[in-house]
C-alpha cells in the first residue's frame, strides 16, 4: 500500500495532548505506523554531564501514530489524501482541494 505522509509533510495533529498543532514530518516508521513530527510530541530526557556532553534537559521528539496525523493542505487546513493516476504515474493528491502533492 502506498504511504498517505511521507517525510518533508506538513501535518497537523487530529487527536491526543498535542491536538491542533502543525509541523514537519521528519522520519517515519512504517513497521509500527508511527512518524516523528517536528515540536509535536516532546519529552524532557534529564542527563548526567559526561566527558562527550553537557548534562541538563534534552527535549526528544517521540513517534506519534499516523492515525493521529493528517496532511496540511495548501489553504492551511486538514485534508485527507487521495490517489490517481495522472501521466501514467500514481500521485497523491488533497481530497478537498483536488490539488496534486
Amino acid at each position: 500500500m502506498a504511504a498517505k505522509l511521507k517525510k518533508g509533510d506538513k501535518v497537523v495533529v487530529i487527536a491526543g495532548k498535542d491536538k491542533g498543532r502543525n509541523g514537519e514530518i521528519t522520519r517515519v516508521l512504517p513497521a509500527e505506523g508511527k512518524a516523528v513530527v517536528s515540536g509535536v510530541n516532546v519529552a524532557i530526557r534529564h542527563t548526567k554531564q559526561s566527558a562527550q556532553g553537557q548534562g541538563g534537559r534534552i527535549a526528544k521528539e517521540l513517534p506519534i501514530q499516523l492515525s493521529n496525523l493528517q496532511l496540511l493542505d495548501a489553504n492551511g487546513k486538514a485534508t485527507r489524501v487521495g490517489f490517481r493516476i495522472e501521466n501514467g504515474e500514481k500521485i497523491r493528491f488533497a481530497k478537498t482541494t483536488g490539488e496534486a502533492i
